[in-house]
């Protein structure tokens, strides 16, 4: 794994690299996050992290980094300043030579903090962000100002080239990553499958078709349901894995949906699942059904590592993920008639057909998304910043994935 460049502070310890968020939910950003402060303290750095904290502090600190509390989960314009002499503080107090944001609030502060005290400044573009209102483009810019512009895409690389005019030198590719050992079919136990089966309630006979994702209405689980009413076969069960985030009205319009299409008892919402290897396990198919560009599509590469068929909308980073045919099936966004088509297909393979899909599916997730892969090339970034002598160029391999802009 690369190293980090010592900092020039007359230490023996590697640079300090702080990680801003809002908060430590159970995201993608988040996760990232975790994943970065590992790698940061085996490359002989010093993580840190701060948020307002949330479930994954532990695991912040189980990696070997240090979360530190602050109130960065708003978006008030005096509370970002404030932040900002927050976090300006907070470098100099700790020494920190690399500030990486990963969200846009909290960005502003991380920004103004790093400008304030001359720490380097990274960011990733975690999202798609919106820009259907006033002053939004300038809002979400701060995101592409990091002295290089980390994208989970080429999809989001060549949004943010196009839309804040980020080159090439500055943008690195880095798509997020599975652990093969964490999402590995032959580690999951027939227990952890019992326990998951017994929790969903679906009944002996029945396939099931999972959707995994926050219960939001752009996640297209509306898109689903729709579909598994067109689906001329009824021996299929969609399982809806994710929590509705206190969004009650929506999971209520779900199930009257269900009800009225006649499936509401082949539709299980089964809110939050921490065992995601175990749940992939038990999917006969898995769908991503995002009615908007997602910038990657974690639940993709988690679905494939584990060997299983996966449909997902033909847009943003799932693109990059699933080849069609050959690894899984890209279907129209907010198409249910090609949706229930292809869960059909999916549904109708052979054993011989499935076990040559998974396969393939693993193996290009081993290829191009892992973990390790994203960690080592986001320490690349690091370390190009951090010694001025080693260029940002354009076109660092990841893991088979060019890092430049396709």
């Amino acid at each position: 794994m690369a190293t980090i460049p010592q900092a020039d502070r007359g230490t023996t310890a590697g640079p300090v690299v702080l990680q801003v968020l809002p908060a430590l939910g159970t995201g993608g950003a988040e996760r990232s996050a975790v994943e970065m402060t590992q790698a940061v303290a085996l490359a002989g750095g010093v993580p840190l992290v701060t948020s307002a904290g949330g479930p994954l502090v532990a695991a912040v600190e189980r990696a070997g980094g240090r979360h530190i509390p602050l109130p960065l989960d708003t978006r008030n314009p005096f509370a970002i300043w404030r932040n900002a002499a927050r976090l300006a503080a907070l470098i100099r107090r700790e020494g920190v030579a690399l500030v990486h944001a990963r969200s846009r609030a909290p960005a502003w502060s991380a920004w103004l903090a790093a400008r304030r005290t001359g720490a380097h400044f990274v960011t990733t573009y975690h999202g798609v962000y919106g820009e259907d209102l006033p002053f939004k483009r300038a809002y979400n810019a701060v995101m592409a100002k990091g002295e290089i512009v980390i994208a989970a895409s080429r999809y989001v690389a060549r949004l943010v080239a196009e839309r804040h005019g980020v080159p090439e030198s500055r943008l690195r590719v880095i798509p997020r990553g599975v652990d093969p050992v964490a999402f590995d079919p032959d580690s999951v136990a027939g227990d952890r499958l019992a326990r998951l089966a017994a929790a969903w309630r679906v009944p002996d006979g029945m396939h099931t078709v999972v959707l995994p994702g926050r219960l939001t209405s752009w996640k297209g689980h509306e898109v689903l349901l729709r579909a598994l009413a067109l689906l001329p076969r009824r021996d299929v069960c969609a399982v809806l894995v994710g929590s509705d985030q206190g969004r009650a009205h929506y999971s209520s319009r779900l199930a009257a949906l269900a009800h009225s299409l006649g499936i509401a008892e082949r539709v299980r919402m089964v809110g939050e699942c921490a065992d995601m290897a175990a749940a992939y396990m038990l999917s006969d198919v898995v769908v991503h059904a995002s009615v908007r560009p997602e910038a990657f599509g974690r639940v993709v590469i988690e679905a494939q590592a584990m060997g299983r068929p996966v449909i997902a909308s033909d847009l943003g980073g799932p693109v990059e993920t699933v080849e069609h045919g050959v690894t899984g099936w890209r279907v129209p966004p907010g198409d249910p008639a090609a949706l229930a088509a292809a869960i059909g297909e999916a549904l109708a393979l052979d054993a011989e057909a499935r076990a040559a899909l998974a396969a393939r599916a693993r193996a290009s997730v081993l290829r191009n998304a892992t973990t390790q892969a994203m960690q080592e090339a986001t320490l690349d970034a690091y370390e190009a910043v951090l010694a001025p002598a080693v260029p940002a160029g354009p076109a660092v391999q990841n893991g088979g994935v060019a890092a430049g802009i396709a």
